[in-house]
Parts: structure tokens; C-alpha cells; sequence
């Protein structure tokens, strides 16, 4: 039995966010995502809003590597490792991605939980 439609979405939306399309990624979140950042900081409402938001990240090293993605009709699960330069600053960290996924395919809410949370957020604060 092959992955589940909401994985096989998953996976090509991480390879696209790798190779830089940010047009493929936006493509998979609902216009009325709400996107919890990691380890329960900033909520961002909207997909606009969320686009916005990695605008900066373009300007950066940015890599997702795909441990595994579980899925079924309501939700999916995606154990990453990102790892991220910016400058002569760099840090890597494990995360879960948990979103759930609305009727037309889209994920329309979206939590991430990282080994060390504080570490996380503390790097791309800095970053300005």
C-alpha cells in the first residue's frame, strides 16, 4: 500500500521549500491557515500573513530533511531535521509538524515542536 495522498502532498511540499518554490509551497496552506510556530510562540493567521512572515527566509541556508510523514484524512505528521545558516550563525534541530488538512487538501492549521524550542526561537529572533 502506497502513502497516503496527504503524505505524498507533504513530501513534495518539503522538496519544494528545499529547491526555493515558494509559490508550491503556499500552494498547500489554506487561505485561512492559522500557524503556530515553534514550540508555541507567535500564532500567524492567514496564508498572506504566514508568506509574509518567511519572506526573510530567502536570504538563508535552508534545509528540511524528511525523516518520515504519517497521514490520513484529518491530519499528518512530519518528523523533520532543519537544519539553517544564516551568516556565520547556523543551527540544526528536530521537529514534529503537526497540521491538520481540510477537506480540499490544504493544511489549515499547523503546530511544530522542536527538541529545544528556546534554541529555535532565540536563533531566528537574532536574525531580526
Amino acid at each position: 500500500m502506497g502513502d497516503h495522498p496527504h503524505a505524498v502532498a507533504y513530501r513534495a511540499t518539503v522538496s519544494a521549500f528545499n529547491e526555493g518554490d515558494a509559490d508550491a509551497f503556499a500552494a498547500q496552506l489554506a487561505d485561512d491557515i492559522v500557524w503556530h510556530t515553534v514550540g508555541g510562540g507567535e500564532t500567524i493567521h492567514g496564508a498572506a500573513a504566514v508568506a509574509e512572515s518567511m519572506s526573510g527566509l530567502a536570504n538563508l541556508d535552508f534545509n528540511i530533511e524528511l525523516h518520515d510523514v504519517v497521514a490520513n484524512g484529518d491530519h499528518l505528521v512530519g518528523l523533520v531535521t532543519a537544519s539553517v545558516t544564516a551568516g556565520d550563525q547556523s543551527i540544526t534541530y528536530r521537529t514534529a509538524e503537526i497540521m491538520h488538512v481540510n477537506d480540499d487538501g490544504k493544511v489549515s492549521e499547523r503546530w511544530s515542536f522542536a527538541d529545544d524550542s528556546a534554541a529555535v526561537a532565540a536563533f531566528f529572533a537574532a536574525l531580526g
